[in-house]
């Protein structure tokens, strides 16, 4: 059985934590203290790879 129906609703594994490296970076700026712009970029891009893997894993599994 394929874990997902369409290897593009993989990216949906990514935006998770593109969406927490947004909360990470507009928790700060809002409140007015310091801003780790390398945290926010890390996360985002690990979001990015982890959309990345999640459709190539899922894009290679069998359909059984």
């Amino acid at each position: 059985m394929h874990p997902l129906q369409h290897p593009r609703n993989a990216a949906l594994v990514g935006i998770i934590f593109v969406v927490i490296g947004v909360i990470y970076w507009a928790l700060p700026y809002f409140g007015h203290f310091h801003v780790d712009y390398a945290g926010f970029t890390m996360l985002c891009v690990l979001g990015i790879a982890m959309a990345l893997m999640a459709y190539v894993l899922v894009a290679g599994s069998s359909n059984d």
